[in-house]
């Protein structure tokens, strides 16, 4: 019998499932022969991008697309969709779709896929458009414009309204912002039919990687693999204090590895903690707040990162492992912290822990948890090794005998799963829940494992493109997907191979579609954004946003940081958070990296991205419209403006790392040298966040006095940044004649930051002085070294200059230009190891925990 007060508070699944339907998938479901067609549509858009993504079209030579055809593609399918799935209006019919919107469908396919269809003869007569061009370009604009209102809503759409404004209104800006304008010919032509605007690098990272990446999460959602991370969490945190808000925090962090929408993660996994929060003692707006802070946060694990990742990979110039290497550390510790979080309110509000389904003695708990851990990490080590062992022993040939034993564990894990019976989720509003043992969980979804493990090794270890490892892993997940049921019917001897082998095709086109319609709002996004990005290439509103920030700051830094935070929580109220980075990290990122360099901050361009990224995210806690915080207060019953504002309180330690990349890039584990200096830093980097969510909570061992939350903060940020202190009292670099460049790259650790200060006049004819960083690679001499970041260095008359700049690489990002003249080169200085500042703060935290400790004993 359930609790009448747990009752009341019930969550309307409708409701929520009509919520996410609103936010990642369209909320018209029309039945009959338009549901099929819709259901065919998405199923056919998931099987292009499959066939994109495969090595088949080069094998069999059919269908062989170039990058333009296939984003004029991609967006005929998400135009189409978008209108058909998505209503015009509240008041839009759910169940059928008008004849306006087909017209509309249609129509706006038709012009997306204009330069597929008619790619030879744009090919043809390059810059001199026929009106049926430009009359298809701006219907298809002003098409794509209703797509995004429909699927993103106004904000986006106002946003490119603006935008496409300032192209035309350029004449009449004031003069930090004027420009001399362009034809209607000249912007239909650029934004539409050519791959500047629309067409551009987001659709393009949409089209190769993103769909794969969001295809593969629902195919592993439907295969069952989200149960199954819930049902782990639950087994191995639910028995501690505030165990299922604990439970929340891994949980969405796991399913953040394979989803990239922040409401269906709320819903997903908050369907099941918020209301078992609320039973152990948390109130409804803190349950709301965990489960929203633990679910944006998803965004930020790598790999999949909402797919910002794969952006990143475009517009840095680094390959997507190291971006995943960059991402990894920044993501744990503010999972790790938020974890903390979690046990301080526990601690707080006295919170008792859910009961084991067995009690075990200490000493037989900690014996099985040790074999556990420790069995894991043996596994990985010994099928990482093995594997590398038969690709080295066989050669051509290993590929398919690592696939034939990959194929015959598989079966046998679920041969082993199927002894077993399957486990389901408790009612979160029962009186009581049961917990399982973690082994008793583990065993049933091994198989779970093998898809996860092919996307990894295959970015990781293989270097394979994002789109071709994605590639590899759905296909990993559909063989899965199909398989799974009709042999567990075999195993179990259950008959019904037949009814078996539909439930898994039944499960695939659910899968199939699902993720299609999941990529409508991200696809118009990237669109639209393109069009934001068309803006500035044609008006050259970077450069001017260069002089206009740095007139707002004064040039400086902190402040320019702040005011470009704000711009992301601004913009991120209204428009997802894939569209909101392209946005910022176009316009913004350039000029932090420009204004850092003239500051002599050499900024990696890394950490201006994720700095973007990180605040872009934060939007969708923050009210007024924080979207999952209503989904999560939704769930709860509590008033969503209250747990967006408890939800922000809890992201403040999300909201802190990004500076700390711009000031110290050690966090992102740039220029360090070795497994002891990297250690070091991972372990100072995870306290000082717990000790920042001590002092932000006010409750460390027990409630903390004003001075004592101050001592932590500070303690918090010496750990972080060691050398700010080291700064005053040494200078940082030794200073090096620009003669020397090549002798010191040469000397200097291949893959690390290498320093120098620049010169010269800019095309607009300011003169300016910088200092710049770029990495080094991994060659024998130093002109080779520094040639790898795109950059060619000569000695003219006793000077070195900055010879050819290779368009699109990290020397032309971070701002080097032709005959740019090397005023000196900077070389770490011989000074005492900043880690000594790390003692102080350490006793500092010690005092703290003292004093506290003594206070707790007398008063209890």
């Amino acid at each position: 019998m359930t609790d009448t007060r747990q009752d009341a508070h019930r969550p309307d699944l409708k409701e929520l499932e009509e919520l996410v339907a609103e936010s990642d998938t369209g909320s018209r479901h029309p039945s009959g022969i338009t549901g099929r067609l819709l259901v065919a549509t998405a199923i056919c858009w998931s099987l292009f991008q499959l066939w994109y993504a495969s090595p088949l079209p080069f094998m069999f030579g059919i269908l062989v697309l170039n990058d333009t055809e296939a984003r004029a593609i991609h967006l005929g399918f998400a135009v189409f969709l978008g209108f058909a799935c998505y209503p015009a209006f509240r008041r839009s019919p759910r169940d059928r779709i008008p004849l306006a919107d087909w017209a509309m469908a249609l129509v706006g396919a038709f012009a997306a896929t204009y330069l597929y269809t008619h790619y030879r003869a744009l090919a043809e007569r390059p810059g001199q458009p026929t009106d049926m061009d430009l009359v298809t370009a701006g219907i298809g604009l002003l098409l794509l414009l209703e797509t995004a209102r429909r699927t993103l809503g106004p904000p986006m759409v106002i946003v490119a309204t603006v935008f496409i404004a300032f192209t035309f209104a350029g004449p009449w800006m004031p003069d930090a912002i004027q420009h001399k304008g362009a034809s209607l010919t000249k912007f239909l032509q650029h934004q539409w039919l050519t791959t500047e605007g629309v067409f551009g690098v987001a659709l393009g990272v949409s089209t190769g990687f993103v769909f794969l990446f969001v295809l593969f999460g629902s195919l592993l959602e439907k295969a069952g693999a989200g149960n199954y991370i819930m049902q782990m969490s639950f087994a191995l945190l639910g028995h501690l204090r505030g165990g299922p808000a604990k439970v929340a925090v891994v949980s969405s962090g796991l399913t953040g590895l394979i989803s990239g929408s922040s409401v269906s993660n709320v819903v997903s996994t908050g369907i099941f903690t918020i209301p078992m929060m609320k039973r152990v003692g948390l109130s409804g707006v803190k349950a709301g707040a965990i489960e929203t802070a633990s679910s944006v946060n998803g965004q930020i694990m790598p790999p999949v990162m909402g797919a910002a990742a794969f952006l990143m990979v475009e517009y840095v110039g680094i390959p997507y492992s190291q971006i995943v290497k960059h991402a990894f550390l920044p993501a744990i510790i503010s999972y790790i912290a938020l974890f903390y979080m979690v046990h301080l309110e526990a601690m707080k509000a006295g919170l008792e822990p859910l009961k084991r389904s067995m009690m075990r003695p200490l000493k037989e708990r900690l014996i099985r948890q040790g074999l556990g851990w420790s069995g894991s990490i043996i596994v990985i080590c010994l099928l990482y090794y093995a594997i590398l062992a038969l690709k080295a022993a066989l050669g051509d040939a290993a590929p398919w005998i690592i696939g034939a034993l990959a194929l015959a564990g598989y079966v046998a894990l679920i041969g082993f799963a199927a002894r077993f019976p399957d486990l389901k989720l408790d009612d979160p509003n029962d009186p009581v829940i049961h917990l399982y043992e973690a082994w008793d969980v583990a065993r049933t979804g091994f198989h779970f494992l093998l898809p996860i493990g092919v996307l990894l090794w295959c970015l990781m270890v293989e270097q394979m493109s994002p789109g071709l490892s994605a590639f590899w892993a759905t296909a990993t997940i559909i063989a899965l997907l199909v398989t799974q049921q009709p042999l567990f019917a075999l195993f179990r001897r259950q008959g019904n191979l037949g009814d078996a082998v539909m439930i898994g095709l039944r499960d695939l086109f659910d899968g199939l579609n699902l993720g299609a319609r999941n990529m409508i709002g991200i696809a118009a996004a990237t669109a639209t954004a393109g069009i934001i990005v068309g803006t500035v290439t044609l008006t050259g509103m970077g450069l001017m946003m260069t002089d206009f920030v740095e007139f707002i700051s004064g040039g400086n830094i902190m402040l320019m940081l702040i005011l470009t935070a704000f711009i992301c929580l601004i913009l991120g109220m209204g428009i997802p958070t894939t569209a909101n980075y392209i946005l910022v990290a176009t316009l913004m990122a350039p000029v932090i990296v420009e204004l850092g360099a003239q500051a002599g901050i050499p900024i990696p361009l890394i950490a201006v991205h994720l700095f973007v990224f990180y605040f872009g995210i934060m939007a969708d806690v923050t009210p007024p419209v924080g979207l999952a915080s209503f989904a999560a207060a939704a769930i709860s019953g509590e008033n969503p403006i209250r747990t967006g504002l408890q939800g922000t309180v809890y992201s403040l330690r999300t909201a802190v790392l990004p500076f700390l990349f711009i000031f110290n890039p050690q966090i992102l584990l740039i220029g360090l040298e070795g497994w002891a200096d990297t250690l070091l830093v991972v372990a100072a980097c995870t306290v000082a966040m717990l000790v920042f969510s001590a002092g932000t909570l006010g409750w460390f061992l027990t409630r903390n006095r004003l001075w004592e939350s101050a001592a932590l903060l500070l303690a918090c940020f010496t750990l972080f940044r060691p050398g700010f202190w080291l700064d005053m009292i040494a200078d940082p670099y030794r200073h090096e004649p620009a003669a020397k460049i090549f002798e010191i790259a040469e000397t200097h650790p291949a893959h690390a930051r290498f320093h120098f200060v620049i010169s010269g006049t800019t095309i607009e004819g300011d003169d300016i002085r910088k200092t710049v960083s770029i990495p080094l690679g991994d060659q024998t001499t130093g002109r080779a070294r520094l040639a790898d970041s795109g950059a060619s260095f000569v000695e003219l008359g006793g000077d070195v200059q900055v010879g050819n700049v290779r368009f699109g690489s990290y020397a032309k990002r971070v701002g080097l230009e032709p005959g740019f003249k090397v005023e000196e080169v900077l070389v770490d200085a011989k000074r005492p190891s900043k880690y000594w500042f790390f003692l102080p703060a350490l006793a500092l935290i010690g005092l703290v925990a003292l004093l506290q400790r003594r206070r707790r004993t007398a008063t209890a």
